[in-house]
């Protein structure tokens, strides 16, 4: 039996983040990880470069249901302050749009770092695979591939199920029922959209891509997002699909405004200046020109913009700045960055991260019911409950 003072389950983002942090506190920390490395996710993210945070990072690009939950956490762990530890490593990095941030080289420098924070008080033991977890007592003990540790203080840290071809599972929500913790209904985030019906049509335009504004949800989980929406041979994908596939419930609407500069009377506009022009050739002006075909086929204006009554030019305007997709579905966990839904924040402290009836038992990172946008967002979650945690534990 291997005593410690802390035992980590997951060496992804946030686990290596408590870990590193509870080491330098003094504390003997063991991290179970049932992969064969640590960081796997991390080292797919970015394409290999790791988006490892945004410096716009703050509670409003984040979903819960409780929107509070992440206040204290993010701002006593900044984008600034992981930008140090990234510069402190020699890492070299660079902004991207919309506050970005990636490693020049190679996410590996990221995991690399991490493990070199944690030092010789932490134990990372990989292809652990947990078989038993019970609290006996002040101590929980956790039987890994034949294996036994105790330590006072537990830290689930081992993600949502999205992308199972890395080994994500349902494991933590297992756990947190376990203790009597309740879980928020988990779903798939940051994934692309499919289509059926009359949508089938644009399943034709795999490949294309272009600038647009996405809208989704409803009420309080509302939003819009303008970046790029990619067509696939299942739907929509795309920067702009994916942050509003958050916020998508099954049976609602998406709109999209395929010119976002546009005016909505601006074929009226056209018409006065250009009257023999055809909407096809109008619209492949500002979009490919396998997008503006199908547009326009599907308005049914396949003649001269003089030739049409303003109503009909004004109409096929409203419809190109509010296209309405229902659809069918999400590419499932499969395709999901992440997953939205989780442990309940109502269940844990927002300062320490400790469940408020199970003293000893933490929660960070993705396993958490706190999702962030795309584009390093969820980095800055993980980095941040992680050291939040990690406080609470050098203090105990």
């Amino acid at each position: 039996m291997e005593h410690y003072d802390a035992i980590i389950l997951g060496a992804g983002a946030a686990g290596l983040m408590c870990a590193a942090q509870a080491g330098k506190r003094g504390l003997r920390v063991v991290v179970l990880e049932k992969a064969d490395k640590p960081g796997k996710k991390i080292l797919i993210s970015g394409g290999g470069r790791c988006n490892f945070t945004n410096v716009d990072a703050g509670p409003a690009n984040y979903l819960s249901d409780n929107p509070h939950f992440a206040k204290s956490a993010l701002a006593r762990y900044t984008p600034q302050d992981f930008i140090e530890l990234v510069n402190a490593h020699g890492i070299a990095w660079h902004e991207k749009t919309l506050g970005q941030l990636f490693c020049d080289g190679s996410a590996k420098q990221i995991v690399q770092m991490l493990l070199d924070e944690c030092g010789e008080s932490v134990d990372v033991l990989c292809d652990a695979f947990v078989s038993a977890v019970v609290k006996d007592g002040d101590a929980f003990a956790v039987s890994a591939s034949g294996q036994n540790f105790t330590a006072p203080r537990l830290v689930i840290a081992s993600g949502g199920p999205s992308i199972p071809k890395m080994g994500a599972t349902g494991f933590a929500y297992d756990l947190a029922r376990q203790f009597g913790l309740k879980v928020v209904e988990p779903r798939p985030a940051l994934v692309p959209l499919t289509l059926g019906g009359e949508d089938v049509l644009f399943r034709e335009l795999s490949g294309v891509s272009a600038p647009v504004t996405a809208r989704a949800g409803n009420g309080k989980r509302k939003a819009s997002f303008d970046e790029a929406a990619l067509f696939t041979h299942k739907g929509l994908s795309g920067p702009a699909i994916l942050q509003i596939s958050s916020y998508w419930h099954p049976g609602e609407e998406v709109g999209i405004t395929f010119l976002p500069q546009a005016d909505v009377d601006w074929l009226l506009e056209l018409k006065r200046d250009r009257p023999r022009a055809g909407l096809k050739s109008a619209l492949r002006e500002h979009l490919p020109d396998r997008l503006a075909d199908a547009l326009a086929e599907r308005l049914g204006i396949d003649t001269e913009l003089g030739n049409i009554s303003d109503k009909t030019l004004r109409a096929a305007g409203q419809k190109l700045a509010d296209w309405r997709f229902t659809p069918s579905g999400t590419e499932g966990f499969a395709k999901a960055e992440v997953t939205i839904g989780g442990i309940s924040t109502n269940e844990l402290s927002s300062k320490t991260m400790e469940a408020k009836s199970v003293p000893g038992l933490y929660v960070i990172g993705e396993a958490v019911d706190v999702t962030g946008w795309l584009g390093g967002y969820n980095f800055q979650w993980a980095w941040a409950s992680g050291v939040a945690c990690a406080e609470a534990l050098g203090h105990e």
